[in-house]
């Protein structure tokens, strides 16, 4: 659940802009702010049934961004070469190689590139 929660907040951050602006009020109540589906009706003065339908038409929207544009999948590959990267850094580091100054500075770099974006990545 925690994967699709993620997902979702990052299809936002990607794509909410592209969205109506009661999509986007809605979907950041429900994924940034936690709130229930309930509690957005109350605030807004709608029913329930209304708000999940402009949750589920604003995430169909998301995906559909998604499958055109592919944001999200080359952000999410980015990622897993940096980590990839820090991995290999770490090892040669760890088995003590040569250039340990240069080895230290990409290390450095790739932390705060990869500390800018965290998320949980498998």
């Amino acid at each position: 659940m925690l994967a699709k929660t993620v997902r979702h907040g990052l299809l936002l951050d990607f794509y909410g802009p592209l969205l109506t602006a009661q999509q986007r009020e809605v979907l950041g109540s429900y994924f940034e702010e936690d709130l229930s589906l309930g509690e957005i009706a109350e605030q807004r003065g709608v029913s329930r049934a209304a708000v999940h339908d402009v949750v589920r038409r604003g995430l169909r929207a998301l995906e559909e961004y998604e499958e055109r544009l592919g944001l999200v999948a080359r952000y999410e590959q980015e990622r897993r070469s940096l980590h990839g990267l820090l991995s290999r850094v770490e090892e040669a580091l760890a088995a003590g190689s040569g250039e340990r100054a240069a080895l230290k500075e990409v290390r450095a770099i790739l932390r705060k590139a990869l500390a800018e974006g965290e998320w949980p990545l498998a």
